[in-house]
């Protein structure tokens, strides 16, 4: 099999911040076609966009009313198309985001669903009696807070719905329901598409019964029966004979809370279900006892430590991995683990060394490779996300003060990746003539300037793009931490055969002192963010210094 997808970097657009082009607030279509060439010029190999179907909106598109078109809001089927010629001309595949776990209320299937107790879609969903006390059937949270049954007064019957109450939760235990979710993909894979991103896909499988989770805290959510489900990896594979294989889709997964051995199971070749998985293991670096809205201090120990068994545990069980710091659910990594301010450029390109010399197939989010940051609102008013918007009332009715809330929604919530794509200088910095959907981060950052600097952020993703294609030991290598203890620096070593990747990076604002491994002293430095150019034995690493060394 052409493992093409192994050497590739995936870049993520979300459609409605990424460029508007019909001056409605809201990005478009037109929009992205009309930035391929800057796509094409950065070496990108797949465009993955967040869903562009019929929606109400509720979450921002994961809410599908229609699997099968796209939504005006984005633009018309015929953009479409034109979008997949376009791409594909400049040798750009598009992967499409497709959310299985859930539809929105406003599908047809739902609305038939909730006529009555005997209606034939009824078991397309799932519906139980409250408890005999009147609470709810038991005791599962949303991921966007409170409790993850919806009473619906109509039937007398709760419905499920781990998110928005506005998104129902389909029953895969039903066959109609994986028959219906095989035609979806294969009619998006009839018109061009070469890749699938699954939505919450580890969620399709829930416990038989739905029983009560019997965890207390943060963790107690439902997920002991509703993530990696006892019949998930045979929906997976079935989905794979139907779709995947036969249609030759890059698939990724994305997989919250699965443990890195389940990781490993999604993404084995021979086991013909995914191709690779988002694993967020790393992604909780700054949480406080596995709970994400708190005021936690970024723990470079947690980054490595996570990252660093994924790596040796995707290695060792031949899976694959999605290589990751920013995404549309996360708020900037910039912002997270780097300094946005004083080190702003320095923190952005080290970032990139540490992730793009691991191993999987690297993604870059939208803005990623000009350095953007987080809004930083100041106001309860400024922010869009429902999740965000619950975390803040939920944080009040804890006693956790306002400030401190705001704070809190500062550094995690999700729109600070949301915030419009910043292409130039102009009011509203190139993504839109009027004032878009979500305020914009005006902080004189721009694709324009990155892209007249020979020593931008841009240029550096360029190259790391490259190597990873040039090079087999950023594929094939194996992985090993180094100076584990060390509490200012991550490093790792790749092997290959002959080939060596080292790469260093100093995660502070100090000078850090570095003595390099002695087989190193006749290697190249591939990449460095302050421009180094001849390898030392013993290095004096500026802050946020990262270097990429190579040795043959």
């Amino acid at each position: 099999m052409n493992n093409w997808w192994k050497k590739a970097t995936v870049y993520q657009v979300y459609p409605r911040s990424f460029k508007d082009t019909n001056n409605d607030g809201i990005g478009d279509i037109r929009g992205i076609i009309e930035k391929l060439d800057y796509l094409e010029k950065l070496g990108i190999d797949l465009l993955w966009i967040t869903p562009m179907y019929v929606s109400p909106q509720k979450d921002n598109g994961y809410d599908i009313s229609d699997y099968y078109q796209i939504d005006p809001l984005y633009g018309t089927m015929a953009d479409f198309e034109e979008l997949v010629q376009e791409a594909e001309k400049r040798k750009i595949a598009i992967m499409m985001d497709m959310v299985l776990n859930h539809t929105s209320t406003e599908h047809q299937w739902f609305k038939e669903a909730r006529k009555s107790r005997n209606n034939p879609y009824r078991d397309f969903y799932f519906w139980q009696d409250p408890k005999p006390d009147g609470t709810p059937p038991n005791n599962w949270k949303s991921r966007f807070g409170g409790t993850a049954w919806k009473y619906d007064e109509a039937t007398g019957q709760s419905y499920l719905h781990s998110f928005d109450e506005s998104q129902a939760d389909l029953n895969w235990e039903n066959e109609a329901v994986r028959k219906e979710c095989g035609k979806i993909l294969a009619f998006w894979a009839k018109k061009g598409i070469k890749g699938v991103r699954l939505d919450v896909v580890n969620l399709l499988s829930k416990t038989p019964g739905l029983p009560d989770d019997p965890i207390v805290g943060p963790t107690g959510d439902g997920r002991t029966h509703n993530v990696d489900g006892p019949k998930i990896h045979q929906y997976l594979h079935e989905l794979n004979q139907q779709v995947f294989g036969p249609m030759q889709l890059v698939t990724v997964g994305e997989m919250s809370s699965s443990t890195p051995e389940e990781c490993v199971l999604y993404s084995q070749e021979e086991r013909e279900e995914l191709s690779m998985i988002f694993s967020f293991y790393h992604m909780k670096a700054d949480y406080q006892d596995n709970a994400k809205w708190t005021n936690e201090p970024f723990s470079l120990a947690k980054l490595k430590q996570s990252q660093s068994l994924l790596q040796q545990k995707m290695h060792e069980g031949n899976g694959w991995n999605a290589l990751f710091y920013s995404n549309h659910d996360q708020p900037r990594a910039l912002s997270r683990f780097g300094d946005d301010r004083i080190y702003r450029q320095e923190s952005a390109k080290m970032l990139a060394i540490t992730l793009f010399g691991q191993q999987g197939t690297t993604y870059i989010y939208q803005g990623e490779e000009i350095g953007m940051t987080n809004a930083y609102f100041s106001t309860i008013e400024e922010y869009r996300d429902p999740e965000s918007l619950n975390a803040y009332r939920e944080l009040l009715a804890s006693g956790v003060s306002d400030r401190e809330a705001l704070i809190i929604l500062q550094l995690k919530s999700r729109d600070n990746a949301r915030t419009p794509m910043q292409w130039d200088d102009s009011k509203y910095q190139g993504f839109s003539a009027v004032e878009p959907w979500l305020v914009v981060n005006n902080n004189q950052i721009s694709a324009e300037k990155e892209l007249k600097d020979p020593n931008s952020i841009f240029y550096t993703y360029q190259r790391l793009i490259a190597y990873r294609k040039m090079f087999p030991v950023f594929t094939e290598g194996d992985y090993r931490l180094l100076d584990e203890e060390h509490s200012e620096l991550f490093c790792y070593e790749r092997t290959c055969n002959q080939e060596k990747l080292l790469v260093i990076s100093n995660f502070t604002r100090k000078n850090v002192a570095y003595q390099l491994p002695s087989d190193y002293k006749t290697a190249e430095i591939l990449e460095s963010n302050y421009g180094r150019k001849q390898v030392e034995a013993a290095f004096q690493l500026k802050p946020y210094e990262s270097l990429m060394i190579y040795q043959k």
